[in-house]
């Protein structure tokens, strides 16, 4: 494969390049963790990818700059630590993990692989999964859940055959059974429960650049109107995951307000689970959006056997095994209240996590906004990093809430 030598502008802000002495996060004698980035073939970067180190006892991050050997060092004290590199030229990502890294009595060298990909054309801006208080009567209320995708390019996108799912485990604190004996990930991404599907000719569903579009992942009608701090998903254009033979569960997945029109229900490609209300974590789903390549139908993919498989050590979930090329974008997300969060998407998608804080307090995750590219492109652009860390943030309150 030919060589493409791609000089990184710095698109992050680093602290300082070389070796950077992180002081005492931990207790006992201090030593050097050498970092090394190891390219995907056929693409090397003349230093400036940022590379952050955190320490798992007490999260505390530091970020320093790749040098011209693509390595860069730290002193730091005995303790577990969590690393990740980000570099990007134009719409060239370059993104690695690696947790877990030990560092005990004596230096350290570890390499990280890094996975090239595209910057999403279309991006997801908002999760909001967790749900809200019932005020003013008593309870909480999570039926309200939606996911809202932007256009991030300067040509007008198709939601036309954009397919969505959640990844196996539901849950980020649960053990992960993709994960294998080296600590990776699969090459493919674990979709359980179902996948979705938005309809349409090719060009039924334009979205023009900076535009959104709102899909509610459970009821598409007024909760705001019995719960005034939920939302009201009723709107003209909304599209809505529906389908009662699938999914009957009437708490969850009410008929469609009258402003949602039966051309934006989605589509239930295949149904793996058995639940009768589509199943998305409140507290920590990856969720992804994805359209098949090469013409291949979604269909005829599930139906192939080899793409259909069993949950290890379950004897009833299954999930569909989708391509990471594929993918357009997802976002892992993290349980806030634990310490014991575990990866389910693949670096090569996303590098990092956001973490939802605290359910029921009507909070979500949204997409930072690229304040440069917007006034540059004339829209909004949104962060695109493939590194949620980076992307996202958590906001008191959903977009949506009037």
């Amino acid at each position: 494969m030919q060589n493409k030598v791609l000089s990184l502008l710095a698109a992050l802000t680093v602290l300082l390049t070389g070796c950077m002495n992180l002081g005492t996060p931990y207790e006992g004698d201090v030593h050097l963790i050498t970092i090394r980035a190891v390219f995907p073939e056929g693409y090397e970067l003349h230093a400036g990818a940022g590379v952050t180190i955190t320490g798992l006892s007490n999260s505390s991050a530091y970020t320093a700059a790749l040098g011209t050997d693509n390595k860069v060092s730290f002193n730091v004290a005995n303790g577990l630590y969590s690393i990740s590199i980000q570099g990007r030229n134009g719409n060239h990502l370059f993104n690695g993990r690696l947790d877990k890294v030990v560092v005990s009595g004596e230096d350290v060298t570890v390499d990280v692989n890094l996975f090239h990909s595209i910057a999403g054309k279309m991006v997801i801006k908002e999760l909001y999964c967790g749900g809200c208080p019932k005020l003013p009567e008593e309870g909480t209320y999570q039926s309200d859940q939606y996911v809202i995708v932007h256009n991030n390019d300067s040509n007008t996108a198709y939601l036309d055959g954009l397919c969505l799912g959640t990844l196996s485990p539901y849950n980020s604190n649960t053990a992960n059974p993709w994960i294998d004996a080296l600590g990776n990930l699969p090459d493919f991404a674990p979709v359980i429960q179902a996948i979705w599907r938005i309809g349409g000719t090719g060009t039924s569903f334009p979205l023009e650049p900076g535009a959104d579009a709102v899909i509610c992942l459970r009821g598409a009608i007024d909760h705001a109107a019995q719960y005034p701090l939920s939302v009201n998903l009723n709107q003209p254009g909304y599209f809505v995951c529906y389908n009662p033979v699938y999914f009957p569960n009437p708490t969850y997945h009410p008929a469609p307000g009258d402003k949602i029109t039966e051309d934006h229900y989605l589509e239930v490609v295949i149904k793996t689970g058995q639940a009768n209300a589509y199943t998305l974590s409140i507290n920590s789903p990856t969720l992804i959006l994805f359209r098949p390549e090469d013409g291949t139908d979604i269909h005829d993919f599930v139906a192939q056997p080899d793409h259909l498989v069993q949950v290890p050590g379950s004897a009833i979930d299954r999930v569909v095994t989708i391509p990471l090329d594929w993918i357009i974008d997802g976002v892992e997300v993290f349980n806030g209240s634990s310490s014991n969060n575990r990866k389910r998407l693949h670096s090569k998608i996303d590098a990092g996590s956001v973490s939802l804080s605290e359910t029921f307090k009507g909070r979500t995750l949204m997409r930072l906004t690229n304040a440069q590219a917007t006034q540059e492109m004339g829209f909004e652009v949104l962060m695109d990093t493939n590194n949620s860390t980076l992307d996202f943030y958590e906001r008191e309150e959903q977009s949506l809430h009037k």
